[in-house]
């Protein structure tokens, strides 16, 4: 069984459904990639996993199964004692989510004692963990302030509080926005090796392929609030099924590729005016007559792979029908 299960996913702002009909699966110790253009439903999935969906938002309809326990049916004490515990979350503008007015081991220190830790034994879990994700002399850097330390630093800040309490699952929002390359790649192979030391799943919400590329065991591409295409990154990658997966890849640098790049005309629709039939069709070179009359469901191609295209025939994928 995976370790967190989405089902039938939606999320409501009054008439308009950011997130409409997502459904996920993600296993112990592996990483998802959640992927698609900004305004697509990503990091409000994200946060539905949390409970933490800004009002007026809402969930309107789905399950969210964590270790067999429908996340969605808990109270709220019960929730609060899943996050951090269970569920981590690194959100995406470190600078936003960090108190400006607290030095950051206080913060940190912060996470532990929610959990449990009495001061001293927080104190300490604080140090333990700048310690861990490798920020250099951590008693000092424990008394700075966030606007002291540079982007590079508050994102590994932002990950020792996420992960002071060891989750099963962390939850990385676009972790390396406004990261320069170096430092982007630090921050992501202290990731990598943090999953590995404490035996993590993680859901790697971001708009980069190539980091998903570098990163992820899973992908699972995201338009306008529904998933179109999921499968073993690898696989995804090197054979996107989905026009939108191959817009995207297209708009990618990528070594020996000559002229300008591609790039997917217009924009994601507004959730309150979209299109009949499948919601990518004004955006899709490949669109026909029916695909402003059928939505399409996400549907399995072939062993492992899952595409939401009326175009997509099992045998495009080497499946027998």
């Amino acid at each position: 069984m995976a370790l967190l299960e989405i089902e039938d996913l939606r999320v409501e702002f009054g008439a308009a459904a950011p997130v409409d009909g997502v459904s996920l699966a993600l296993d112990a110790g592996r990483t998802l990639g959640l992927v698609g253009e900004s305004g697509c439903g990503k990091t409000l999935t994200a946060l539905a996993v949390m409970r933490l969906v800004p009002p007026p938002g809402h969930v309107g309809a789905g399950r969210i199964r964590f270790d067999g326990r429908d996340l969605l049916a808990l109270d709220e004490r019960a929730m609060r004692a899943t996050r951090g515990r269970a569920i981590g979350m690194v959100f995406q503008e470190p600078m936003a989510a960090l108190n400006p007015v607290l030095a950051v081991g206080a913060q940190i220190a912060e996470a532990a004692a929610v959990h449990g830790a009495g001061r001293a034994a927080a104190r300490a879990r604080a140090l333990e963990m700048l310690r861990l994700v490798e920020i250099a002399d951590p008693e000092r850097r424990a008394d700075a302030y966030p606007h002291q330390l540079s982007g590079g630093m508050r994102q590994r800040v932002m990950l020792a509080m996420a992960l002071a309490c060891e989750p099963r699952m962390l939850i990385a929002d676009e972790p390396t926005t406004a990261l320069d390359v170096t430092i982007q790649a630090q921050v992501l192979d202290l990731l990598a090796a943090l999953q590995r030391r404490l035996g993590m799943a993680v859901l790697l919400v971001t708009h980069d392929l190539g980091v998903v590329a570098e990163r992820a065991d899973d992908i699972a591409i995201m338009y306008a609030g529904r998933i179109v295409e999921t499968g073993a990154a690898a696989d995804v990658l090197a054979a996107p099924l989905h026009p939108y997966t191959r817009g995207l890849l297209a708009s990618l640098p990528a070594p020996g590729r000559r002229g300008r790049l591609e790039a997917i005309p217009g924009s994601v629709p507004d959730p309150l005016r979209l299109p009949s039939g499948c919601r990518f069709r004004d955006r899709c070179g490949d669109a026909i007559a029916d695909c402003a009359r059928i939505d399409p469901p996400l549907r399995t191609i072939t062993s492992g792979r899952r595409v939401a295209c009326i175009r997509v025939e099992p045998q495009d994928a080497g499946a027998t029908s």
